[in-house]
């Protein structure tokens, strides 16, 4: 693997998911990342990575034979569009429907979709945009 620009002011360098079938979840991350315009790399036959995620077998030798447990791995998405497009993809790909595309209260913008992947992880895309006003609102900040 060559080396890559390292990143400084990031929580997190790298992620492993040990998985049960890796053929299945490769073809569910393939299917999203597709979607989130993120390419996958594979080093083996025993695992895949893209980008700080690394999966693999738990046959392989960086595994040592335990699977991972549950994970909630959110990735960012460039607009609601990509978000809907993610959730689809995953549900034709062997992901399970665990929250519909839509706006959250997390914060004014949140706009996300959540699945479960192959092996159980909470697989969720968001897209952090404009809040988007209601006609309420909009009354209210006038009359402030």
């Amino acid at each position: 693997m060559e080396a890559q620009e390292i990143y400084r002011g990031r929580l997190i360098d790298h992620i492993q998911l040990v998985v049960a079938d890796l053929p299945t979840s490769r073809s569910f991350y393939e299917a999203i990342f597709k979607v989130l315009n993120i390419p996958i790399e594979s080093l083996g036959e025993d695992n895949f990575w893209a980008d700080e995620l690394f999966v693999s077998s738990a046959a392989s030798k960086a595994a040592q034979g335990m699977l991972t447990g549950r994970h909630h791995l959110a990735f960012q998405a460039k607009d609601r569009a990509t978000v809907e497009a993610f959730h689809k993809a995953g549900l034709e790909h062997g992901g399970t429907d665990n929250g519909a595309p839509g706006p959250r209260p997390y914060h004014p913008g949140y706009y996300a979709a959540f699945l479960l992947d192959p092996d159980g992880n909470n697989i969720e895309a968001v897209h952090h945009g404009p809040h988007e006003r209601s006609a309420a609102s909009v009354l209210i900040s006038f009359e402030a």
